[in-house]
């Protein structure tokens, strides 16, 4: 696993800095400790980091052809590379190395744009072919691996695998992007495409962005989406277990290629209990896991996972984490470079700290429940769009009126929260979903920001996010458009970039195998009544898994990686969160109302509506404008 950088004068042939261009790949060390290079000509330069994972002699970039006419820089793993290489042989392509990486370039001069639709595997790289003088960027379909690009006003083009890499370059605009700034606020996270910065984007999963030197700015092309039809789908139960087995089984298989130590995450949940199982049965000898064990028993998992670690006969490692272990606060925002509020990155960089003292690439479940239906608030979107669906529209205006007014009852269990149903019921169903996954719903956020800022976003809501990407799958059942939704924001705006930056901060490659595509393609095509049977997420899965894998293990309430906010910000973070709240840096942005911020944590405080999330997400986000020197508010 690697970071890169490409700077390329979209204009002309001006000479790039050396040291500038050193600089900005050095700001990405951690992700490529091993080895680092540089090329430069007039016009572009290319930096790579270097974590060895796969022909660790001879897999040195930027990497080249055979003329010296392409050469790339690249982060990622095709798993299918061996079956590309015998391909472009028999077209006549001489190889020098046994790396993944040399694949694309010569995929490059075979196939041309099209070459990523034969990659199979994690995948962002920038690719620079001399002769045609064009730069060509590419990610995954899934968004596994980062890829950030800012075009400056003078002409030069930056990409890079972290933003952070972008941001030591002098001309780059660090104005904060409103409508970026919305969207964080609602989801916890920036989706795709946007950044915190006006002026830098994400190259979204499964697009890529051909640039030719003197030609017009171009547009990101989609090169894979996921087939989301009309139609029941495979509704044979025995062949769908039959075959689910089969292809998770194939998924982990292609994934076990490494030249250094390999293992796999153990939380003892049924995702990554299902990949530690698929490796014993394909790999045929005992797994390297791990595991963080929690000393509150509410989110201790440990119990779990040595279970099926004992079952498999795993090389098990445990770290006990203090539940108030609260120390990464700073440290994560540095490390997302942006407004970032999952909580549970905390957990995740701890066990990525674990693994690494064993192996350098981990296997985990991530994906599992936007592939196969896990998430509670499916369930709950479920049951809340059938009964939309029974009441007529000027009722289910009433009803979002009512739920306007109707007192918050956020620590209470979803089905006793009549504030939350109603308001839902007075949306169609991608607003409805909205409301589910909001992390501060919308009159929350209109209490917060000051007249000002709401007139800079000109009526402009989160929600925009997920109703441009539901409109590409107009025929789609109501499930299938939840995951969908979620496979386009949640998953690569917070579970992949969680995952990609804790693991990268300690040099770790993390792989997953139930975020395979061929895998995503065929599920999409199963019957949703298989995927999630009543109040039972992920319904096909455990019972595929029950030869494999402990009745408790796959039927006991979901719990997940969480931490204890809500305690946190009542007692040792309770100084911290009213000084971020108070803190002259959040009020010089102009976004939030100092009265409203103050109400918000005194109802936290006095126990009467859980507001740890919001709460989480402003800490958050004055945490990352303490970090970001040089920050213009928008």
């Amino acid at each position: 696993m690697c970071g890169f950088v490409a700077i390329f004068d979209t204009r002309g042939q001006r000479s790039i800095d050396r040291g500038l261009l050193h600089h900005m790949n050095e700001a990405q060390f951690h992700r490529g400790p091993d080895e680092g290079g540089l090329h430069l000509e007039p016009g572009v330069g290319l930096a790579h980091r270097r974590l060895s994972i796969i022909d660790l002699a001879s897999g040195q970039q930027p990497l080249w052809n055979e003329d010296q006419s392409v050469v790339v820089v690249y982060n990622g793993e095709i798993y299918n590379f061996q079956e590309l290489v015998a391909e472009l042989q028999a077209q006549g392509h001489s190889f020098h190395t046994h790396s993944d990486t040399e694949v694309i370039v010569h995929a490059w001069e075979q196939w041309g744009e099209r070459c990523v639709e034969r990659f199979r595997g994690m995948f962002a790289f920038a690719l620079w072919d001399r002769n045609a003088a064009q730069l060509f960027l590419a990610r995954d379909r899934l968004g596994i691996k980062p890829l950030h690009y800012a075009l400056l006003g003078d002409g030069q083009l930056l990409a890079g695998s972290e933003l952070k890499a972008l941001t030591c370059h002098p001309g780059l605009d660090r104005q904060l992007d409103a409508l970026a700034i919305e969207e964080y606020c609602a989801y916890g996270y920036v989706p795709e495409p946007r950044t915190v910065y006006q002026g830098v984007a994400k190259l979204p999963p499964g697009h890529t962005l051909l640039w030719r030197r003197g030609g017009p700015v171009p547009q990101p092309r989609a090169y894979w989406d996921l087939p989301c039809g009309a139609g029941e789908g495979c509704t044979d139960e025995v062949r769908a277990i039959e075959e689910l087995v089969a292809r998770i089984d194939e998924a982990v298989r292609i994934r076990l290629v490494a030249e250094v130590p390999l293992g796999a995450f153990l939380s003892g949940g049924v995702d990554s209990s299902t990949v530690v199982s698929a490796m014993t049965r394909v790999g045929g000898k005992p797994v390297n896991t791990c595991a963080i064990a929690f000393g509150d028993a509410k989110f201790n998992e440990a119990a779990y996972a040595a279970q099926v670690a004992q079952r498999y006969g795993a090389h098990h490692d445990v770290a006990t984490v203090d539940p108030d272990d609260y120390s990464l606060l700073d440290r994560l925002a540095g490390l997302y470079d942006e407004p970032y509020a999952d909580s549970s990155a905390m957990p995740t960089y701890r066990v990525c700290e674990l693994a690494r003292r064993r192996v350098t690439v981990a296997l985990s479940g991530d994906g599992g429940d936007e592939a196969l239906a896990g998430y509670r608030r499916y369930g709950w979107h479920l049951a809340e769009d059938a009964l939309r669906r029974r009441i007529p529209a000027p009722l289910r205006a009433l009803a979002g009126g009512l739920g306007r007014i109707y007192p918050a009852l956020t620590g209470a269990p979803r089905f006793l929260r009549a504030r939350a149903t109603l308001q839902g019921l007075g949306h169609d169903r991608v607003g409805g979903y909205f409301n589910i996954i909001a992390v501060m719903p919308d009159d929350l956020r209109r209490t917060l920001y000051t007249p000002q800022f709401v007139r800079r976003l000109q009526g402009y809501n989160a929600v925009t996010v997920l109703r441009q990407h539901a409109a590409r799958i107009p025929g789609a059942d109501t499930l299938t458009e939840a995951q969908y939704l979620d496979l386009k924001t949640y998953l690569p705006g917070d579970i992949l970039t969680k995952v990609d930056r804790a693991s990268m901060a300690h040099a770790l490659e993390v792989r997953v195998p139930l975020l395979d595509h061929k895998l995503l393609e065929w599920l999409v095509g199963v019957s949703p009544a298989l995927k999630r049977r009543g109040q039972t997420g992920k319904y096909l899965l455990k019972k595929a898994m029950e030869p494999y894998l402990p009745h408790d293990i796959l039927y006991r309430p979901k719990q997940g990686f969480a931490v204890p906010l809500a305690n946190w910000f009542r007692g040792p973070l309770r100084q911290r969160v009213e000084a971020a709240l108070s803190s002259q840096t959040l009020a010089d942005t102009g976004i939030f109302r100092a009265q409203a911020l103050r109400r918000l944590l005194d109802e936290h405080l006095a126990g009467r509506v859980d507001r740890s999330a919001s709460l989480w997400s402003l800490l958050m986000f004055e945490a990352f404008l303490r970090n970001a020197a040089g920050v213009v508010r928008p």
